[in-house]
């Protein structure tokens, strides 16, 4: 009997060594998540981590054009009477960042301030370069010549 509890034992201790050794294995794994960025009209928001870069590495002008283009972000509606405000993460703010409409800067570069509000009717208006009922929104964490992350989100007008 005590030959076969030991046989057990010994079994639950290699199994459970395995089960850690693999937990950690697939932690080391994991890529660390990016600072996120957030958009908030009225009562309603959307977060996303980084849709390119966030590393603090500079991103090409090619890779920023490529994710300029990407399809797959986040939408919000926006009343355009409505305010429309920015929150990004304070290592986001510590870098520098900049909200782009439609791949255009919409302001000057802020740094060490982690929020920033627009007037909502600023997104669909033709003088900013707005076009249609839907822009996209951009937070680009970097100086004036360098980007070094992206959040994008797509601002849809909700006239109601």
């Amino acid at each position: 009997m005590t030959t076969l509890q030991s046989a057990v034992r010994r079994r639950r201790a290699v199994a459970a060594a395995g089960a850690v050794s693999a937990g950690l294995l697939l932690l080391s794994a994991c890529d660390k998540p990016t600072a996120m960025a957030t958009v908030t009209v009225g009562s309603d928001s959307v977060s996303a981590e980084a849709t390119c870069g966030g590393e603090g590495k500079a991103l090409t002008t090619a890779a920023l054009n490529e994710c300029l283009r990407d399809k797959d972000i986040d939408e919000i509606k926006v009343d355009p009477t409505e305010t429309v405000r920015f929150g990004v993460d304070p290592e986001i703010a510590d870098h520098s960042w900049t909200i782009l409409l439609n791949g255009q800067p919409l302001v000057e570069p802020m740094k060490n301030n982690t929020y920033q509000t627009i007037p909502g009717s600023v997104f669909f208006n033709a003088q900013y370069g707005a076009q249609g009922d839907s822009t996209l929104v951009s937070i680009k964490e970097g100086g004036e010549n360098e980007a070094t992350g992206l959040w994008s989100f797509r601002l849809k007008k909700d006239e109601g």
